[in-house]
């Protein structure tokens, strides 16, 4: 809403959450604001972003823990065909890899790659995509290598540099509050050598402010 779109916004909303969420999330946009949310995508992203938004918000992902290792080598050759051994990028396949397979499948599609490149799948994705879809899709491979450890460095960036980015430290606070947080603090204090709960009394938010985010966020491990 309003001028210009908050791409990580969409980006970390879609990529973390699980079917039913997205689900239960595209029915409250649309009793709140009388319209598809992937209409509202549309309207407002473009190019082979919108086909990874679209695709995220369809909330078809593979949730089985099972993975199936032929598979895993066929999309990790796949992947490694449609960009770094071509000219150009397929991107269609990346995004029918990443948006559709489990993150426990992808995780061991990211190990196999390394059979066939000397780059990891990050950096060939690195390599391969530009702007908003790469970032989206890193992000992807972001989660999962760990969901705590994704949202440990999203409360960090909330919290880097000159100022705190309120409006992002909020959403990830209460997208997280119920059980996800303690996960995270572990996965911060482990990257950063501080304890998240240190670094919010940091940023000097004020009083009631500190109080209400202390709270949600919970007593250190």
């Amino acid at each position: 809403k309003g001028l210009g779109t908050d791409e990580a916004c969409l980006t970390e909303i879609l990529v973390s959450r699980k079917n039913d969420q997205i689900c239960a999330l595209k029915k409250a946009f649309k009793e709140e604001y009388k319209c598809d949310l992937i209409d509202a995508i549309r309207s407002d992203t473009s190019g082979d972003y919108y086909k990874v938004l679209e695709a995220l918000a369809k909330g078809e992902r593979a949730e089985d823990v099972q993975v199936n290792d032929e598979l895993v080598d066929a999309d990790a050759r796949a992947l490694y065909e449609a960009g770094e051994k071509i000219k150009g990028t397929k991107t269609t396949v990346f995004i029918e890899i990443l948006i559709k397979r489990s993150f426990p499948h992808i995780l061991s599609v990211m190990q196999n790659y390394k059979k066939f490149s000397k780059n990891d799948l990050s950096k060939a994705v690195d390599l391969e995509m530009k702007g908003d879809i790469e970032r989206c899709l890193l992000d992807i491979l972001k989660v999962a290598m760990g969901k705590a450890d994704y949202f440990a460095e999203k409360f960090y960036l909330a919290m880097k540099g000159s100022g705190t980015k309120c409006k992002e430290l909020n959403r990830l606070l209460l997208s997280n509050s119920e059980g996800n947080m303690k996960g995270i603090k572990a996965a911060y204090k482990r990257r950063y050598g501080r304890s998240l709960n240190a670094d919010l009394m940091a940023e000097k938010l004020g009083q009631d402010y500190e109080e209400i985010v202390l709270a949600i966020c919970g007593p250190d491990n």
